[in-house]
């Protein structure tokens, strides 16, 4: 990166990285709130055609370009990041607002200047077409910086490309080759339409149609079919706001909230947000949680209340307990993904998360793979807050359970806190998240939240009812369970990264004969 920035730009090439820069930030128009998908595509398109006309250019300027448009993407996609800091953390607002460019700068956008880069190296060593490179190279490469970005350093997807298609024609590849897979299909769609930038008629573009169409045609098919009866679910969003959370007196308030919440009225199923009681279960006052026992068997309710757990000394979790009605003993879920900085602190920066001053900081991740919660015919399986991103993981939890003889998860189960965020674009982009997770894995997704998006999400990704955000209120509905395991279920993001490999051999094997 360093010999990068000293690389001496010509005026004519700043204004092309600054102009892929500001088509990337359009980019975010295709992510909810705004849901402009076809935007995505337009943008992709130009920033391929740069690629695509320059075959001949220094792999420096289309590693430029790329970097450009993911950090004007990636920067005004989650600019929210600097509310945590600027507000709640209480740094100097220029200090937050370079924190996360220089995430954007220096973690983020390379995968895209990777993504151009890569590709751009390829067609030359192979000497390949534009057309052959729009088809094939281009999509490859997209889709696996994509996922690189999904685990690299713990991975932050956030916005990556697919997220954009829950409600397109994409969207009926989710099943098969998860959010990774449709953001290399939309590459292809746009490194088609890129093609016809310069001649009228191309065939890839007929290749783009024809990728679109097929996935209409997939959304038709059902992947998982119903698990028993229905259950009745009802989520709660607290909206208790983020300065107050962990005030030490305020948390007796936070209790009764909830605890009126619950027991406002029975449901097969009641789920509070991440940690709405913002202590250790240790020190929640021991009538209190023998008061949810007693609304449980009085009401045949089951309760899920996110809280701590501290199990020894500077070990804690962020969990989530399950109260049955039949049961004295408590389902755990312990939170296995960690936020660096928020949740766990890397080696060696200690001093910014004192800085920063988030509490419970440095957590113990909970296992690999967590027994789903049965509740009545369902087995609900949880994720909290940010988990929700990495579906391979939720899809290996799925995959375990029958693995180790347990029953496999039939409804899904996030609870958040995003009050960090305040009323920012991080809510409906968290929402659209768990549309994609329910896609893929065929089930339905329920989100408690604390300041919002609570929701309930039919399999296809359908949003059946919705809390608005800042509202202290619930959600009730009936939600049926399913089972069947989805071809991404069942192999994660292999089937994507066959797809991609055989795009790069088969580049290779055609290279002389098409390449002209």
């Amino acid at each position: 990166m360093k010999a990068l920035l000293r690389w001496p730009l010509t005026w004519h090439f700043q204004w092309q990285v600054l102009l892929c820069m500001l088509v990337g930030a359009s980019n975010v128009l295709a992510f909810a709130p705004f849901g402009f998908w076809p935007i995505q595509l337009f943008t992709l398109a130009l920033l391929f055609h740069l690629t695509l006309s320059n075959p001949d250019a220094p792999i420096k300027h289309h590693a430029w370009r790329g970097w450009g448009f993911g950090l004007g993407w990636t920067g005004c996609g989650m600019y929210w990041l600097y509310i945590t800091m600027y507000h709640y953390a209480q740094l100097p607002l220029l200090v937050a607002a370079a924190a996360v460019l220089l995430l954007a700068m220096f973690y983020l956008a390379p995968f895209s200047a990777l993504a151009l880069a890569g590709s751009a190296w390829l067609r030359r060593r192979w000497g390949l077409s534009a057309n052959l490179s729009a088809v094939l190279l281009l999509p490859a490469a997209w889709a696996v910086t994509e996922w690189m970005r999904g685990w690299l350093l713990t991975g932050l997807p956030w916005v990556v490309s697919g997220y954009a298609h829950t409600q397109s024609p994409l969207a009926g590849f989710a099943p098969v080759i998860g959010v990774y897979g449709i953001g290399g299909l939309a590459a292809l769609c746009s490194a088609g339409l890129s093609s016809t930038f310069k001649q009228a008629r191309s065939w890839p573009i007929l290749i783009a149609g024809g990728v679109l169409l097929l996935g209409q045609l997939l959304q038709t098919l059902h992947w998982s079919q119903p698990q028993g009866q229905p259950i009745s679910v009802r989520l709660l969003q607290g909206n208790v706001a983020q300065e107050l959370k962990f005030d030490r007196n305020r948390v007796n308030d936070s209790l009764m909230l909830y605890q009126r919440m619950i027991e406002a009225e029975p449901a097969d199923l009641i789920a509070t947000p991440e940690t709405a009681i913002p202590l250790f279960i240790q020190q929640v006052p021991p009538d209190y949680l023998a008061r949810l026992h007693q609304f449980s068997r009085d009401s045949n309710s089951h309760l899920a209340v996110g809280l701590l757990i501290a199990d020894g000394q500077n070990q804690y979790a962020n969990s989530l307990i399950g109260i049955s009605p039949r049961s004295d003993s408590l389902y755990r879920y312990d939170k296995g993904h960690l936020v660096p900085f928020g949740e766990f602190v890397p080696t060696g920066f200690h001093w910014f998360v004192d800085l920063l001053g988030i509490p419970m900081s440095d957590q113990t991740p909970g296992k690999a793979w967590q027994r789903a919660w049965q509740v009545k015919d369902q087995a609900v399986l949880p994720n909290i807050c940010f988990e929700d991103l990495f579906g391979e993981e939720i899809a290996h939890h799925m995959q375990a359970a029958a693995a180790n003889g347990a029953a496999t998860p039939s409804i899904l189960l996030n609870v958040s806190n995003l009050a960090w965020f305040d009323d920012s674009l991080a809510l409906p982009q968290h929402l659209q998240i768990a549309q994609m997770r329910a896609i893929e894995t065929a089930r339905p997704m329920l989100r408690a939240t604390n300041t919002g998006a609570t929701a309930i999400i039919l399999p296809d990704g359908t949003v059946q009812v919705q809390q608005p955000f800042l509202q202290q209120n619930s959600i009730s509905a009936k939600v049926q369970g399913m089972q069947g395991l989805t071809p991404y279920v069942r192999f994660g993001n292999g089937i994507m990264l066959v797809l991609a490999g055989l795009a790069l051999a088969a580049a290779w094997v055609l290279r002389k004969r098409l390449s002209k």
